[in-house]
């Protein structure tokens, strides 16, 4: 079963639209189904006129609505969850293994954070099913839970490529606090490339962040979405449906090591260029940001051979020109 609509397929649809080209065509050229086209154009069209720009804010504005259904409510993926903790099989290798069990369909692929999340949500039953996991799921010592974030995977367990940028995919998040508090811009940046991506937020309400994150990297193809790795901050606490909206796996430093999140501090410092300590950021336009966001990706990288990070993505990624 395909994902959802892409951006550069809104586009390109309504491209082909304008110029009367026929639904089939369209899904051929797309390779979907006829019926996803139409339902397309009939769903996100304003005024009998369908635009890629519009489209995609109707998609998203419906997407916030959707009431939240749990993928473990869903009763295949919860005997699959059962029989594999029954096993002493990890999260990790629950979660693997049912990305090839149930391909094609996200909604029933689950993260190992949901899995530990799930667990965590068993009540009496608790102890049960920590008992499959090794070392009962590394419990913390008693009065060490205060102001943690529930069910955190540490930067340990992330995978060793992502330290090595070898590949695309693997992101650094962070929030940037305004004058007094007045507002926060979300920063992103991909490891690799270095590419930036920022947002900005009324407040650093962990729901309100998370959700313009996945508004930032919704567009992304699942190549561009593989982890993500925060501090400690408890704007990051809706960590696990976040991972289940954009399909990252998500990790987090430990506290006062900021150098296990480099890539963003540093970026952070770049964008203090555009932004001194002591901005308003309710003060700042969206045209600033973009502007700041638009310079430091057109800004030449030693480390990258002096090309800029939109120039090594778009090299990868050549059909992300319109977007990134």
């Amino acid at each position: 079963m395909a994902g959802q609509l892409t951006v550069e397929e809104r586009e390109r649809i309504s491209q082909l639209h304008f110029a009367q080209v026929s639904n089939a065509e369209i899904a051929r050229q797309l390779g979907r189904h006829v019926s996803t086209i139409g339902r397309e154009l009939k769903r996100n069209s304003r005024q009998g006129t369908y635009t890629a720009t519009a489209a995609q804010q109707l998609a998203l504005a419906r997407r916030r609505q959707r009431p939240l259904v749990r993928k473990l409510d869903r009763p295949e993926v919860d005997l699959f969850v059962r029989v594999g903790l029954a096993q002493c099989w990890s999260p990790d290798q629950i979660a693997g293994r049912g990305k090839s069990l149930f391909a094609g369909d996200r909604r029933s692929q689950v993260s190992h954070q949901l899995i530990y999340s799930w667990i965590e949500r068993q009540g009496p039953y608790r102890e049960h099913w920590r008992q499959f996991l090794r070392r009962g799921g590394r419990r913390r010592p008693p009065g060490d839970a205060r102001g943690r974030i529930p069910n955190q995977v540490r930067i340990e367990g992330r995978p060793r490529v992502v330290s090595q940028r070898k590949r695309f995919g693997d992101w650094e998040g962070d929030t940037m606090v305004g004058r007094r508090h007045s507002g926060a811009l979300v920063t992103l940046v991909e490891r690799k490339s270095g590419y930036l991506l920022t947002a900005k937020a009324k407040d650093r309400q962990s729901q309100r962040v998370c959700r313009k994150i996945d508004e930032r990297l919704a567009a992304l193809p699942a190549a561009l979405r593989r982890t993500m790795t925060f501090d400690n901050g408890k704007e990051f606490s809706e960590h696990q449906w976040l991972a289940e909206q954009t399909g990252l796996q998500v990790y987090f430093a430990h506290p006062y090591r900021s150098w296990e999140r480099g890539t963003i501090e540093n970026t952070n410092g770049l964008l203090r260029q555009f932004f001194p300590k002591g901005t308003d950021f309710r003060r700042v336009s969206w045209q600033s940001l973009d502007e700041a966001q638009q310079s430091l990706n057109d800004r030449p990288r030693k480390r990258l051979g002096y090309r800029t990070p939109r120039e090594v993505l778009q090299k990868q990624f050549p059909h992300l020109a319109n977007c990134i």
